[in-house]
């Protein structure tokens, strides 16, 4: 059985109303939605979004026992206010994000995110709309494309990269994984290390073609403003850029204290106000990393809504 990371540390924090509504703003295989549920009482809810559709039919069979008790939506979390909205849900005691691609969603060669496996170049987390990674480095201009992988991937050949992928468009277009994976290796000079050198394009382009932190600000927002007084939100990142937007968002909208020229003091933030539950981000242990490398770079930070001041 799937056990999503950093799961007990999670809901600890998180649930602490058990007849409370809550939301997971990302089902993928449905481990977290789960155990909120097993901890939440007959008058406790649950509303679990995903923006894959197969997220959504595959954990069809798992919640049934549950009942009434959870609702299962096909949406992006940036929309959570207007799809909890449509079922009469405007305040909640939770919200959780689990961000980053899910497993199964890497296992899939057809969903075309891993250079591991040979695969169509998609990418996509929702695969009803937008455009696919195949799209994005067929078309997109060479200062682009340099750009993004640059910015989302944080690669220093980033310009080397992505005029290879300039030069190969021009002979066929690109349109499997590994064919990409190919491509950056040789502009990278080949492997020099277990980490492969196509990894921190496909993250960039990941990031790129889901608009993921576009998407997790407008998340983030949403989330807070759905959060009733006493209300938390966890979210798990698994990398820098995530979690450095995370730690801005909560900073934001802490209380702070301004002294004035003239004397006393006045309070600055962003309001919906909130206080750190963790001042640090929680970690994996390192009997839980041994067992699921994926936990190694994930971090959980929470933050409470707090009395409007």
């Amino acid at each position: 059985m799937h056990v999503p990371v950093l799961l007990n540390e999670t809901l600890d924090l998180l649930v602490t109303n058990p007849a409370g509504t809550y939301i997971d703003g990302t089902l993928g295989r449905g481990g977290h939605s789960r155990e909120i549920l097993k901890r939440l009482s007959l008058a406790g809810r649950l509303i679990a979004l995903d923006r894959d559709i197969e997220a959504i039919e595959r954990t069809e069979k798992m919640f049934k026992p549950f009942g009434e008790h959870v609702q299962r939506l096909h949406g992006n979390f940036a929309d959570m206010k207007e799809l909890c909205g449509q079922i009469g849900v405007t305040e909640v005691d939770g919200v959780l994000f689990d961000l980053g691609v899910s497993s199964p969603q890497l296992d899939v060669a057809e969903r075309g995110f891993s250079f591991g496996k040979d695969g169509p170049l998609d990418m996509r987390m929702d695969q009803t709309q937008g455009r696919s990674a195949a799209d994005w480095v067929n078309e997109e201009d060479e200062q682009i494309l340099a750009d993004v992988i640059y910015r989302f991937g944080e690669e220093r050949d980033s310009r080397r990269i992505a005029r290879a992928i300039v030069q190969a468009r021009e002979d066929q277009r690109i349109e499997r994984t590994l064919e990409l994976a190919e491509i950056v290796e040789r502009a990278k000079g080949g492997r020099r290390g277990p980490t492969h050198p196509a990894t921190k394009t496909f993250q960039a382009l990941r990031i790129a073609v889901n608009a993921e932190l576009e998407n997790l600000e407008a998340g983030l927002e949403a989330g807070l403003s759905m959060l009733r007084e006493g209300g938390r939100m966890a979210v798990i990142t698994f990398h820098s850029l995530e979690d450095r937007m995370v730690k801005e968002f909560f900073k934001r909208h802490m209380v702070k204290h301004e002294s004035l020229q003239q004397g006393g003091e006045r309070l600055i933030y962003d309001e919906p106000a909130v206080r750190l539950v963790n001042r640090k981000p929680l970690t994996a242990t390192k009997d839980e990393c041994s067992q699921n490398p994926r936990s190694r770079s994930a971090k959980l930070r929470v933050a409470e809504r707090e009395t409007a001041v």
